[in-house]
């Protein structure tokens, strides 16, 4: 049987939807986020660059009815899908969250069922490649006032529960905390965020998964 092909055409927009992590948190310039740094690989195999769209906001949850929703950046991305995703009208969509939502004691079952909306809710009006991506690896869970609710084996949970999820909606899905290979010199000194070659490590996973499929 012929390997499924999920896109037949080079890429012309590229929405990063997710939180700090991906709106570049800590990588020591912008151009060294791993969304710039995974657009620039994918120009360089590409006739005509795409366009990055980054609207990664720190502190972000899935959803308004996320435990933690109170104290999260906003708007939540429930709420900021018309204007964040549609209204850009990608052909290539990364989701990244359950880093927040997982810290902040968002059970799995709902977590997927918000991101299951989501998905649904984009597919409604607009056909991308959507690529999910599992949680970071982390080093310190205590950052951050009532966002002290996860640890690795968390992590792990929400990353099968992502893996199935994806599966399910058919998307791709990219294994991040296999990627960090439990090194912690890929995090930066806050316990929480990628470093520079922990954003590298990120891009390069995701774009493996990219064309491979």
């Amino acid at each position: 049987m012929m390997k499924k092909d999920w896109c037949d055409h080079e890429f012309k927009t590229l929405v990063t939807l997710g939180e700090s992590t991906t709106a570049g948190g800590w990588s020591s310039t912008r151009d060294l986020c791993w969304a710039s740094v995974l657009a620039n690989q994918i120009n360089t195999y590409q006739r005509m660059p795409l366009n990055l769209i980054n609207v990664g906001i720190g502190a972000n949850v899935i959803s308004t009815r996320s435990p933690v929703y109170d104290r999260s950046g906003k708007p939540a991305a429930s709420e900021r899908i018309d204007k964040h995703v549609i209204a850009h009208a990608p052909d290539l969509l990364i989701v990244s969250y359950g880093l927040n939502d997982a810290r902040g004691g968002t059970s799995i079952d709902f977590f997927c069922d918000e991101m299951r909306d989501i998905l649904r809710r984009v597919r409604s009006e607009i056909q991308p490649l959507i690529i999910l991506l599992g949680p970071y690896y982390m080093t310190d869970f205590t950052l951050g006032v009532g966002f002290g609710h996860a640890n690795l084996e968390i992590f792990h949970q929400y990353n099968g529960a992502t893996r199935a999820l994806a599966s399910e909606c058919e998307a791709l899905f990219v294994d991040l905390l296999a990627g960090y290979g439990d090194a912690d010199w890929l995090v930066h000194h806050d316990g929480v965020h990628a470093n520079d070659i922990g954003h590298r490590v990120v891009a390069n996973r995701i774009f493996e998964v990219l064309a491979s499929n």
